[in-house]
C-alpha cells in the first residue's frame, strides 16, 4: 500500500471518527458531555482539513495518486 493510499484511508477513518462524535454530541442528554463530544468533532475536523490539505501535496507532488 502507498503512502497516499495510507493517509486517503486515515482521512476517512478520521471522518468517522468526526461523524461519530457529532452523533453522539447530538443524542447527549448531559450539557457537559455534549459540550466534550462537540468540541473533540470540531478538533477531529481540523484534522481532517489539514490531511486534505497533505493528500493535495501529495497529489500534486505525484500525479500517478491522484484519484486513488
Amino acid at each position: 500500500m502507498t503512502i497516499s493510499a495510507q493517509v486517503k484511508q486515515t482521512l476517512a477513518s478520521l471522518k468517522g471518527v468526526q461523524a461519530t462524535l457529532e452523533t453522539y454530541a447530538v443524542t447527549e442528554e448531559n450539557s457537559a458531555g455534549k459540550e466534550i463530544l462537540s468540541r473533540n468533532a470540531q478538533k477531529i475536523a481540523a484534522v481532517i482539513k489539514d490531511m486534505e490539505k497533505r493528500i493535495a501535496v501529495l497529489e500534486f507532488e505525484e500525479p500517478q495518486y491522484k484519484g486513488f
